[in-house]
């Protein structure tokens, strides 16, 4: 299947120039594609990853995927999806970003088909005259404010500096084109006017019979009309230092039945026939959540590998039964992360001490009786006995402590 219509198949395409023109190169040859990404940050999350799916989609099907950390915009800050200005980072900062970032793209797509160049490199070698004779003299200022990223900003104000973002957006198409063919830019749905003013100035000054193209993917809702990838707890992040590989797992496990197969069709590989079957499953026997795993499975291992994949279901179903006492400390760090969490001593203590001095239980009666009762267990065994003595030198290399009350209460001691 060409890859347009494979993206069209999955609702990945928002806007597109010359949809027919863009259809036949693409199945005539390899081409040459990019997408950006500045470094405002040191870690991708999972709404800046939507653009890079299909920029592998491209990679996959063998054309030349080509990746652009943004060293140079992304010291002076896009305006796109913002209400005021950015706040300027240190070079220093975005340095270290750059450098994350890159290894975190390198580790998604690989080697092969794949280019990660910095636009700082070209960027920071045009000098300010050479700026406005070559490049500010293309663009007509009405037309500039007219586009949506700038003129959403228009009422609340612009920096000089945010304003000219586009026209260095433009000049990294122009470079990559002349330097690595590149014709097409993929983006998000906010960045149509910034591509486009991009073909614009290509065309002025290599003519307007230049092939070259524009691709925006559409901004994901989710069915009851809120932004993806938000929660509660913020931005679901790439890096496992900021969103564990089991709280990674557990975002995609928890999507919605209305959400689930259009996720399938974006953060997956899925086949049309597996992803069609999922869809039957999700109407016939809801309950299952076959499609929410599968979803699970697939993005986590794409993003942190298949051994990921297998701890996060080992904490999973370690939760759900009780039994944690299989769990390794690395998987209680993972598991317990957003668990109610107390700081204990090494000491040797009696339970109901143990239990109160920990505020567990708010009285020495009351933590009687639930032991008593069989409601408390430490590291998965049911404890009755009140004298049973807590030793956490004993457990998850003398760590961690875990103690619950009911079925689903836990409670992590660190030991300090």
């Amino acid at each position: 299947m060409n890859i347009i219509d494979e993206l069209k198949w999955r609702g990945a395409i928002n806007q597109m120039s010359d949809e027919k023109e863009l259809h036949s190169l693409v199945e005539q040859k390899s081409i040459g594609l990019y997408c950006g990404v500045d470094p405002t940050g040191d870690s991708l999350h999972i709404g800046h990853l939507i653009p890079f799916m299909m920029l592998k989609r491209f990679q996959m099907a063998g054309h030349r995927a080509h990746i652009v950390i943004g060293g140079g915009t992304g010291s002076i800050g896009d305006p796109s999806g913002k209400k005021a200005e950015r706040v300027l980072q240190s070079m220093e900062q975005i340095h270290h970003n750059e450098e994350k970032l890159t290894a975190q793209m390198k580790h998604l797509f690989g080697k092969d088909n794949i280019t990660v160049v910095n636009n700082y490199d070209w960027l920071s070698k045009i000098d300010l005259l050479r700026f406005l004779r070559d490049y500010g003299k293309l663009f007509n200022v009405n037309t500039m404010l007219g586009k949506e990223v700038v003129a959403s900003r228009l009422e609340v104000g612009i920096s000089f500096t945010e304003f000219t973002y586009q026209i260095l957006q433009s000049i990294d198409f122009y470079h990559l084109l002349k330097n690595n063919d590149v014709q097409l830019q993929i983006g998000g749905a906010d960045q149509w006017g910034n591509i486009t003013a991009g073909i614009d100035m290509i065309h002025k000054l290599s003519g307007s019979d230049k092939k070259v193209f524009a691709l925006t993917i559409p901004l994901m809702l989710k069915a009851d009309g809120t932004k993806f990838g938000k929660t509660a707890g913020g931005a679901i992040w790439l890096d496992p230092e900021k969103t564990t590989p089991y709280e990674f797992y557990q975002f995609w496990l928890n999507q919605d039945d209305r959400d689930v197969i259009k996720y399938l069709k974006y953060f997956t590989f899925l086949s049309h026939e597996e992803i069609n079957e999922l869809a039957e499953k999700v109407k016939s026997c809801p309950e299952k959540r076959e499609a929410q795993r599968r979803l699970a499975e697939e993005v986590t291992a794409f993003v942190h590998g298949e051994k990921a994949v297998e701890q996060a279901e080992h904490i999973s179903r370690a939760l759900f039964s009780g039994d944690v006492k299989q769990l390794t400390a690395t998987e209680i760090e993972q598991g317990f992360k957003n668990m109610p969490t107390i700081e204990i001593t090494n000491d040797t203590k009696n339970i109901i001490e143990w239990l109160v001095d920990t505020k567990i239980e708010k009285s020495k009666r009351q933590a009687r009786e639930d032991v008593t009762n069989g409601a408390i267990y430490i590291n998965g065994e049911r404890i009755r006995n009140l004298d049973f003595v807590i030793e956490p030198q004993n457990n998850f290399d003398g760590k961690f402590v875990i103690a619950r009350r009911g079925k689903k209460k836990y409670y992590l001691a660190k030991v300090k």
